[in-house]
């Protein structure tokens, strides 16, 4: 029987080893019978920021606590693209709802929004999502490659990138840290 992940983090293993996901929390805005997409919710791209990103879109903002927001790695997928999480206090373009309170966006209508401090209270901006094909996520979890449990806001929105990881496995009640880093099937 199928049971969908979506609105659930994915904590990498780790013995995952993939630098795409290496020690990565995925947040899943969809999981259905024919797949999954979910966006990093803990890998900054460290020579870009939010600024960057709207110069080259040609959005201006005059907001200098704007221009330096960070930018997610979202995943190996369209990374040329934006995608958005953020909470629901407002209806965009296009948007795809996760909960009752979040939802993922990817029109540039809500970029413009930030770009004038009038977005979301609460958003991270991605570059790239991560993907997985029917039953490739079942499998990998099957094959002890992620943790996985209910989101957690906080976590999502305002502890620390870097604190994220350790974070979202302790939510499951996983000391991570305490894990080996071979895999081992019984």
């Amino acid at each position: 029987m199928f049971t969908s992940l979506k609105n659930h983090f994915l904590i990498a293993m780790p013995s995952l080893l993939d630098p795409h996901f290496f020690r990565s929390v995925t947040y899943l805005c969809e999981h259905t019978e024919q797949g999954a997409i979910g966006i990093i919710i803990n890998q900054p791209l460290q020579n870009l920021r939010l600024g960057d990103v709207l110069e080259i879109m040609h959005i201006p903002t005059d907001y200098p606590e704007i221009d330096g927001r960070l930018i997610l790695n979202g995943g190996p997928v369209q990374k040329n693209r934006c995608f958005t999480l953020h909470n629901k206090d407002r209806n965009w373009q296009s948007t795809l709802d996760i909960s009752d309170t979040i939802a993922f966006t990817t029109s540039t209508d809500i970029l413009q929004a930030i770009a004038q401090n009038q977005g979301p209270s609460q958003s991270l901006i991605a570059l790239g999502f991560a993907r997985w094909a029917a039953g490739q996520l079942e499998q990998e979890v099957a094959n002890n490659t992620w943790l996985y449990g209910p989101a957690n806001f906080d976590i999502l929105f305002h502890m620390a990138v870097n604190r994220r990881w350790r974070a979202a496995a302790a939510l499951m009640g996983v000391d991570i840290d305490r894990l080996s880093d071979e895999i081992g099937h019984a």
